[in-house]
């Protein structure tokens, strides 16, 4: 196999909350390791506060890591990442206004983009890679889109529209933090779709970040789960939503059933309802005052995640490989 695209090696964030008397460090993210190949698409789900979209931009160099090691395209990006390697690895924001400016036409937003990453091209070359890039995501016919305001597009338009500036840049990976979070659902699939083109045919890879674990399934090849800033479990994503092994991964599915599969009759998929600690959590497993499993052991110390006969990666002193 080749050289997955990106290496994440343990990274951490930290952030310091509080005031003078009640200083504290809230761990939003500990020592989180995956990979995403070329040409595949991997989620990061979770609920709120679990740590997704503080990865995004950790790898989009909008915060520095607090530790760890960010390899990208065989190089170690460091603290803070090149431009190069921004426009090699752009963002994708929940708000398509994150990243595009109301008051100028949607020309100005990728011209600019092509202007930074590809200053080689004229003015006229910019306009014409701008309309092939519009068309290229669905918004047609591009030399229209490219007069029009941000405001006189749709939310689906305009997420479509922040696609089209990421791929000007011609991104190995992009990074899509819950990019269709914001739309209706009868219009969310044509931007999976989207997604699933540019992996199947420009080979882009693209690291989604989703509470919406129908998307995920619908769009991805690999699935992390996150609880409380760490990876619980990770696996090809129908093998994860089918059989998921660790109980925080079955209490998601148990809130979006499958209508193909038996209902659950199972105590692992209780929630008792406390949540994480993430500021000075001490030791042990962070779902543990919610896991209907828990035991002494859980409490006292973090479980690793180990690989499972069936490829899956668990972190659960509960799981008994079969």
């Amino acid at each position: 196999m080749s050289e997955p695209v990106l290496q994440v090696q343990g990274l951490t964030r930290h952030f310091r909350v509080g005031g003078f008397r009640t200083r504290g460090l809230l761990h939003a993210t500990d020592e989180v390791s995956f990979d995403v190949g070329a040409g595949e698409i991997v989620a990061l789900v979770g609920e709120s506060g679990s740590g997704k979209s503080t990865i995004a931009r950790v790898l989009a160099g909008l915060y520095p890591p607090s530790a760890g090691r960010v390899v990208f395209e065989g190089r170690d990006v460091g603290r803070r990442p090149s431009r190069e390697v921004r426009g090699r690895m752009p963002m994708v924001f929940q708000d398509p206004f994150g990243s595009i400016n109301p008051v100028l036409r949607v020309g100005h937003s990728i011209a600019r983009s092509l202007k930074l990453h590809r200053p080689e091209l004229s003015g006229a070359e910019r306009e014409q890679e701008a309309v092939a890039l519009l068309e290229r995501v669905g918004l047609i016919p591009g030399a229209d889109v490219l007069r029009r305001f941000p405001h006189e597009l749709s939310g689906g338009q305009r997420q479509r529209l922040g696609f089209a500036q990421a791929l000007a840049s011609h991104p190995s990976l992009i990074l899509a933090d819950e990019p269709v979070s914001m739309l209706d659902v009868s219009i969310r699939i044509g931007l999976l779709n989207v997604m699933r083109d540019l992996r199947d045919s420009e080979g882009v890879s693209i690291l989604y970040i989703t509470h919406d674990l129908a998307s995920a399934r619908y769009v991805a090849d690999r699935m992390i789960v996150l609880y409380a800033g760490r990876i619980v479990e990770q696996g090809d994503t129908e093998r994860v939503i089918t059989t998921p092994q660790h109980p925080y991964t079955r209490l998601l599915m148990s809130t979006a059933p499958d209508p193909r599969l038996p209902l659950a009759d199972d105590a692992s998929v209780t929630d008792l309802g406390e949540p994480p600690k993430v500021i000075n959590p001490g030791p042990g497993c962070r779902f543990a005052p919610r896991c209907p499993l828990v035991t002494e052991q859980c409490r006292a110390s973090t479980p690793a995640l180990v690989t499972l006969r069936s490829n899956q990666r668990v972190a659960c002193y509960a799981v008994e490989d079969e």
